[in-house]
């Protein structure tokens, strides 16, 4: 809870807490882009869906598509990171956006025509959505003051949450009017509002208030760049605590709810109410997380986030056992909650913590290996159910989400995200 701001001594506007970070045009144009990034990427693959139902596409095909579409996505992270503190991250976002965003007409270019000329072009659309999110992030840290970046980093995951409810059902609602090629199109609209309307920093970063090291650096491999981002994150113990546990949890919880959810759902219940139900609840649960955490600041914020990650154990859990399918949408309602409360406290104290000249490889190297090793964990679950059955598998998916992070809670810098170790987010 925000301990009440200092009476003002001038007539100035109201305190910055008090106001709403969107009423920030710089923010607001950033939360635009942001969004509209996010509608194009979860509307993808349900307009390709609608390719598969149209016969225009194969189901093989359609996963072809999506694989190549993660490849370029993993492909770019890190070169972005790189890039965005080489260089302006305004600009990474603009060229990640145009790139993305004429990859759209080709993919409907490529219907009924060629298939790989679709994939290499996906590729490029998982490329621009990979390079843009460290750069959002360390935009981010430019745009918006220390003492909002909660409330910020809270508006752009809810804007996240929402574009995952909306994008497919908006895609849907267009598809009524509209034929695959049109709404491909559309897409690649989004993905321009995405490039050109988020503004520049208003705060310089630090690659341009540090000129020398900068030009020592100019000529340095992308390799060697990205190494150095390595070693900034080797420089903060919560952060190497916090991205295992959150790279365990993605693993393990996020490969349960793709693989044994739907499973679940058909022969323990017989019907897709519990998978559509269950992923509703989690998104819902995820909002209200956003918004709790926009104004909220516990008193170990560390803590509270991995309690808030190890709720997602709760998700897996719930399908171990033959209970009502409320109490599975509820768990997932927990896990919703759980990690949003984790999300923005953990990327608000990497725009605090980390240089400012390393945050967009820092932040490269988070989504790499969360993002990164998910696909794993969905290959692997599969061939363990068969092996081990889904109760033994489900099981260990859960011991894992709640001792991870706990284990994660031990590293004293974990308590507060943050190098000092009495520093707390509350003001």
């Amino acid at each position: 809870m925000p301990t009440p701001s200092a009476p003002s001594t001038s007539a100035e506007a109201p305190p910055l807490e008090q106001r709403s970070i969107l009423l920030d045009l710089a923010f607001l144009r950033l939360w635009t882009g942001a969004t509209a990034s996010g509608l194009a990427t979860w509307a993808l693959p349900f307009v390709l869906g609608l390719a598969v139902f149209e016969r225009t596409l194969t189901a093989t095909d359609l996963g072809l598509l999506l694989a190549a579409r993660t490849v370029g996505f993993l492909a770019a992270v890190p070169v972005a990171g790189v890039l965005a503190d080489r260089h302006s991250r305004r600009g990474v976002v603009l060229w990640a956006g145009l790139a993305a965003g004429a990859s759209a007409p080709v993919i409907a270019v490529g219907l009924d025509r060629s298939v790989l000329l679709m994939a290499a072009a996906a590729a490029v659309a998982g490329a621009g959505q990979g390079a843009c999110r460290p750069a959002y992030q360390a935009l981010t840290a430019e745009v918006v003051d220390a003492d909002r970046r909660q409330q910020a980093n809270a508006a752009m995951t809810l804007a996240v949450r929402v574009t995952t409810l909306v994008g497919p059902s908006l895609a849907a609602l267009l598809a009524v009017f509209l034929d695959t090629w049109a709404l491909l199109v559309g897409i690649g609209l989004l993905w321009l509002v995405a490039a050109c309307v988020p503004g520049r920093g208003a705060r310089p970063g630090a690659a341009e208030d540090t000129s020398e090291p900068s030009a020592a650096t100019g000529r340095a491999s992308f390799l060697a760049e990205f190494t150095e981002g390595v070693r900034e994150a080797r420089r903060h113990p919560w952060f190497l605590a916090g991205l295992g546990a959150l790279t365990a949890v993605i693993a393990t919880g996020y490969s349960a709810t793709g693989v044994a959810l739907p499973m679940v759902s058909r022969d323990e219940y017989g019907t897709e109410v519990v998978l559509a139900g269950a992923m509703t609840a989690y998104t819902a649960g995820a909002l209200g997380g956003a918004l709790l955490i926009a104004r909220w600041r516990p008193r170990s914020p560390g803590r509270a986030a991995l309690a808030g990650l190890a709720a997602y154990g709760f998700a897996p859990l719930s399908l171990i056992f033959p209970v009502h399918p409320v109490v599975v949408m509820a768990a997932y309602a927990v896990a919703g909650i759980g990690i949003e409360l984790f999300n923005v406290p953990w990327f608000t104290a990497a725009q605090r913590e980390v240089a400012p000249d390393k945050l967009a490889r820092v932040s490269s190297l988070d989504f790499l290996l969360s993002y990164g090793l998910a696909p794993v964990g969905l290959a692997v679950i599969a061939p363990a159910i068969d092996t081990f059955g889904p109760e033994a598998v489900l099981a260990g998916c859960a011991l894992i989400c709640f001792a991870a992070p706990a284990t994660a809670a031990l590293v004293p810098s974990a308590r507060t995200f943050s190098a000092a170790p009495g520093r707390s987010d509350a003001h």
